[in-house]
């Protein structure tokens, strides 16, 4: 993979060349942009783009289209609903949805949508609490000091989260505050054929010709909220060569990591990562072929695991490049040299890197009893999740706010109930499947005479285990969920649900190697890399963008193609190449709408489009806007050399995937008459009744 990445860049040792940059929005380079695109963003306008992209709390991005709370974003980030809406009668995965009408748009069971309203740093507070500290003491002290800061930011109010996010790995803190909706309702989804054209083969590549977009609504007391920071829509959509903006929550880089870090990545955690997800997938293939209602139930599933399974050999193979591994050896040598040639400098920081890297050490130790045993792979169901955290709320609400595990700080807790008490379907043969291959895995990994593997499977086999405590669970009623939270430790701890068991059973180990990684690994890394993050500042200075952290972001770049094995991209593709590029069969058969709408639909609309945008996983459903706010485009991927984007930018071929916006409006317009989804991107264009051509259930 061909990675001609600037050293420099590639540490934050400078402000970052190029488009390269996922920036927060209360250090944007404005005039890096004046300086080479003309357009200098005031702080004004930042404002208005960052209350006009919101987050999807799955994982996803997602932006307001209108001022009534219809919010635009990908098909696939919007995919769990949907299949959590379908029945084995109505699968609106495969057929699509339309709501007709504001009274038939559907209710998702677990989604939720996050607005950005407030960015406030508090990086003097907590440096001040934890000044000195080291190990245990300073991984409590932050964590404490950070559930007191959130609970004070939402006041209890459930209409509000606040997260404090860690930025240059220790080097800033920043406290978001957000509006949440949590009403969020499906509007309009095309067919999965035409929203994943060309499935995983053409997954990360270029040319694409997807129509990946859904739009849902957030309510606000059973009405539709009203959003008056919202984008319009673009009449010209957009064209080569423009100035374009992402605004989205980047999920995670790791640009700023250590090379004892990034050895581990490359060594060890990424080649089991890619053996685990490979097993997974063959599992969930496999399960498909017991039926149709099979494979209707795990599509998802399989979905998710293929995505992540091709990201992750992209990521891999950069950090197999030697080349490319070379720069970023050559990049942390030039800072610690830096750093040992001031006696001053020296003192502060120079042990750093070696406590990462014995830190790294210590996580190889761990690894498996804390991926098998805390972190799910061991024990993988829907139902065992619930149960798990049902016995651990049970142990940790009662608790100081500062003194929980994490995930259960009052500031969590709205979104930790939402997806507790969802009433998304749960499927019993799906679960067995899931949890027999991942006990599987589990004796495989640990070995059959581990003191936990023989706790949890005693002479039975995986099977018969997975088997016994799905069939005899309770837990896919959700009153019956709601009365054990609402009864607590006695209630729960009183439980004959086998699956309330088997989690009883696994959570004394289970917190135990997580106590074990927390004291003596992450608490060691996040104190260090707040150190190197630290030396850094006092080298380079601060005009750099920190990693990405699932938090919003905005980059800038502009519409251009690129060269590939000596041929050069063009940077837009055309609707009708997606019906020369059909043929018929899966993944490259188009939906009956498509086939039948061939000849209505202008063949030289763009389709899909690549820009110089700076993006990252997480990224998935953020708008592309232009200088005047209005949207040209939506986000859905990257090309294959953006895969190595998680430690490095080359923007000679690191590429933004997007849906043209025009592509969205002649879909709408010519293929599904969705009347309603178009009078609210452009008001007065239902004027001119449409062509309707079979549009979705």
């Amino acid at each position: 993979m061909k990675r001609l990445v600037v050293i420099a860049a590639l540490v934050g040792a400078a402000p970052a060349l190029a488009d390269e940059g996922m920036w927060t929005y209360n250090n944007f380079p404005n005039a890096k942009v004046k300086e080479k695109y003309g357009f200098e963003p005031s702080q004004q306008w930042l404002e208005k783009l960052r209350l006009g992209a919101v987050r999807l709390a799955g994982g996803c991005s997602a932006s307001f289209v209108s001022p009534d709370g219809l919010v635009m974003t990908n098909h696939h980030c919007a995919r769990g609903c949907i299949e959590q809406l379908s029945t084995a009668k109505q699968d609106y995965l495969a057929n699509g949805f339309y709501a007709k009408s504001q009274t038939e748009e559907k209710q998702c069971p677990a989604m939720e949508v996050n607005q950005l309203v407030e960015i406030t740093d508090v990086t003097e507070t907590l440096n001040k609490a934890t000044q000195s500290l080291t190990g245990k003491q300073y991984s409590d002290t932050l964590k404490s000091e950070m559930a007191k800061v959130e609970k004070a930011c939402s006041a209890g109010d459930d209409k509000v989260r606040c997260d404090v996010v860690t930025l240059y790995q220790g080097g800033k803190y920043n406290l978001y505050k957000y509006r949440r909706f949590q009403d969020v309702r499906l509007v309009f989804a095309p067919e999965h054929a035409i929203a994943f054209f060309g499935g995983d083969p053409d997954n990360f590549e270029f040319p694409r010709y997807d129509l990946d977009v859904t739009f849902v609504r957030v309510y606000q007391d059973k009405q539709p909220a009203k959003t008056p920071d919202y984008f319009k829509w673009s009449k010209s959509g957009a064209k080569e060569n423009e100035l374009t903006f992402v605004a989205g929550n980047p999920g995670k880089t790791s640009r700023a990591l250590t090379i004892a870090e990034l050895e581990y990545t490359r060594d060890v955690s990424m080649p089991k990562s890619l053996m685990y997800l490979s097993e997974l997938r063959g599992m969930v293939t496999e399960f498909q072929k017991r039926g149709p209602e099979q494979k209707r139930i795990s599509s998802n599933m399989l979905f998710g695991v293929e995505n992540a399974l091709k990201a992750s050999k992209g990521r891999h193979e950069a950090l197999l490049d030697k080349k490319f591994f070379a720069t970023k050896v050559a990049a942390e040598q030039e800072l610690r040299k830096k750093v040992d040639a001031n006696p001053e400098l020296k003192k502060k920081y120079a042990g750093a890197w070696e406590e990462i890297a014995k830190a790294e050490v210590q996580l190889g130790n761990l690894r498996k009893d804390l991926s098998y045993i805390e972190h799910g792979q061991g024990i993988s169901s829907s139902l065992f999740s619930i149960a798990k955290t049902l016995v651990r709320a049970s142990e940790e609400l009662p608790k100081d706010n500062g003194q929980r595990l994490r995930e259960f700080n009052d500031a969590n807790q709205p979104a930790l109930k939402a997806n507790l008490f969802s009433p998304a379907p749960i499927y019993p043969e799906l679960e067995i499947a899931r949890l027999t291959f991942s006990l599987t895995k589990l004796r495989e990994e640990l070995g059959a005479k581990h003191p936990f593997v023989k706790k949890v499977l005693g002479k039975e086999s995986p099977e018969q285990v997975a088997t016994r405590v799905v069939k005899g669970s309770k837990l896919t009623d959700v009153k019956a969920r709601q009365a054990l939270f609402d009864g607590g430790k006695k209630a729960v701890e009183a439980s004959k649900d086998p699956m309330i068991q088997l989690a009883l059973l696994a959570d004394p180990d289970a917190r135990a190697i997580r106590k074990k990684y927390e004291e003596d690994v992450e608490s060691v890394i996040k104190k260090n890399s707040e150190l190197v993050a630290k030396a850094k500042f006092d080298i380079y200075g601060t005009s750099q963008y920190p990693d990405a952290t699932f938090s919003p972001r905005v980059s800038f770049g502009s519409v251009k193609g690129y060269t590939q094995n000596g041929e050069k991209v063009e940077p837009f593709t055309q609707m009708g190449g997606t019906f020369e590029h059909a043929t018929g069969q899966d993944p490259y058969a188009l939906p009956k709408s498509w086939v039948k709408s061939e000849k209505v639909v202008t063949a030289s609309t763009p389709m899909n489009f690549v820009t110089t945008n700076d993006i990252i996983g997480g990224n998935s459903g953020s708008p592309v806007v232009n200088q005047n706010h209005e949207v040209v485009g939506l986000v859905f991927d990257g090309n294959i050399q953006s895969l190595g984007g998680e430690y490095g930018f080359d923007e000679s071929v690191n590429r933004t995937v997007a849906v043209h916006s025009d592509a969205i409006i002649e879909a709408l317009q010519k293929i599904y008459g969705a009347n309603r989804v178009l009078e609210e991107l452009r008001p007065g264009s239902t004027k001119v009744p449409p062509v309707k051509a079979n549009p979705a259930g």
